[in-house]
């Protein structure tokens, strides 16, 4: 490989980092919103994975049945992070012309 083509697969590799970057700050502000328990909780999550926002009616707050609060929060944040994580695989696939790169599919550790 000459020294010119390694000089320009540089180039475009220094270019894509800079586009993932882009990416990636485009992404975390980015959300998404799910409901479990027919929108008695609302979760809300970035593109960073982290939940900015969880909403619980009050009919759906009972002390004798906790269990089932935990499992409706349980499900709509698992829901929202699924849908986040398929945000930015889609946004990343843009980038990448829709090619499987390896370590792209978990960009934020």
């Amino acid at each position: 490989m000459s020294k010119k083509m390694l000089g320009d697969l540089m180039k475009q590799a220094q270019k894509m980092q800079q586009e993932m970057g882009k990416i990636q700050e485009e992404s975390k502000r980015k959300t998404v919103e799910t409901s479990s328990g027919g929108g008695m909780v609302v979760a809300t999550v970035n593109g960073a994975l982290e939940i900015v926002s969880l909403k619980i009616e009050r009919d759906v707050v009972n002390p004798d049945d906790i269990e089932m609060l935990q499992d409706l929060i349980l499900a709509a944040v698992n829901e929202a992070i699924r849908r986040a994580q398929q945000m930015v695989t889609e946004d990343m696939s843009r980038l990448t012309g829709g090619m499987n790169l390896p370590g792209l599919g978990n960009i934020f550790g």
